[in-house]
């Protein structure tokens, strides 16, 4: 097929890099684990909810644009956690909404309130390419001028492992690989296997500063190891400030402002240190995120993950 959109120059853009990494990306996973753990549900106390934009490499024709929506709360004396999430995720002519459950159980393992959490996460793909207005070479091409959608079921899983201070996490969010249908390798590729390794630790470095370092592995198998690196200086528990590196890709800023220790809000600049940088002026993104507490909460110290 010779179609002249812009899909082909992101998997060439990505090629390098990251081979056959599919997943929508995302520089705040932070404040965002439900998307690719569900055992992360309940794990902050409270009935919390977050809104993240990505508006990814500006002024590039056909650029990623995506937005993420997660809620999720504990239940049954926090034994159990509930959730969901939803992505949305335009590039070029390729579009994908995902929709998906999460439900996650968990132990307490001392009395730091440490605890082990498991999760599973069932959900839809509703995927779509709409070749109506892309240039082509050869317009006998079966394609030309076709738009496809189609609907794919998945499930995911992981482990949580989590202080207040500290979190380990391992997760696969998409368990199911596709199968040649309507889509063929286009949407095979959309649903490839996808393995992620997390972590963070926040030390206490005086009565003012704290620093909170943490990272996201992500592999795709037939592809190479990428990961996400962040460093953030926490000012009084209410303002962090940080760098972040992503593997042969892009490096970039963040800015995160907490408000009572209730609300958050958050903006992330990303810039390509690859091929990309001639063509397009970096990322940004920006983030909400609302915890509904209770008037009188137990709970004394901040919760950082």
């Amino acid at each position: 097929m010779k179609f002249k959109y812009f899909i082909v120059l992101a998997a060439i853009a990505f090629s390098k890099p990251t081979l056959a990494q599919q997943d929508e990306q995302m520089s705040l996973y932070l404040y965002n684990k439900l998307y690719f753990n569900p055992a992360y549900a309940g794990s902050r106390d409270v009935l919390s909810a977050i809104g993240i934009a990505r508006f990814q490499w500006v002024d590039f024709q056909g650029a990623p644009k995506t937005q993420w929506v997660s809620v999720h709360a504990p239940i049954l004396q926090k034994t159990l956690g509930v959730g969901a999430h939803l992505v949305n995720d335009q590039i070029g002519n390729r579009s994908r909404t995902s929709v998906f459950g999460d439900l996650s159980s968990s132990i307490a393992l001392n009395k730091n309130r440490s605890r082990l959490a498991v999760g599973i996460s069932m959900g839809v793909d509703f995927i779509g390419y709409d070749f109506s207005s892309v240039q082509v070479q050869d317009q006998n091409d079966l394609l030309y001028g076709a738009q496809l959608n189609e609907t794919r079921f998945n499930i995911g899983t992981g482990i949580y492992y989590y202080g207040d201070k500290f979190y380990a996490s391992v997760s696969s969010p998409r368990l199911i690989e596709a199968q040649p249908g309507v889509f063929d390798t286009l949407v095979s590729t959309l649903n490839s296997r996808h393995y992620f390794l997390s972590g963070g630790y926040v030390f206490t470095l005086n009565s003012m500063f704290k620093l909170q370092p943490s990272a996201l592995v992500k592999y795709t198998p037939h592809a190479p190891i990428t990961a996400d690196v962040n460093v953030s200086l926490l000012v009084h528990d209410f303002l962090s400030a940080g760098i972040l590196y992503r593997f042969h890709e892009a490096m970039g800023v963040n800015l995160v402002y907490t408000i009572k220790n209730t609300a958050s809000i958050g903006y992330v600049y990303d810039f390509p240190i690859n091929g990309l940088r001639t063509y397009q002026h970096g990322s940004h993104e920006l983030f909400v995120r609302y915890d509904f507490k209770p008037k009188k909460s137990v709970f004394t110290s901040p919760r950082y993950f």
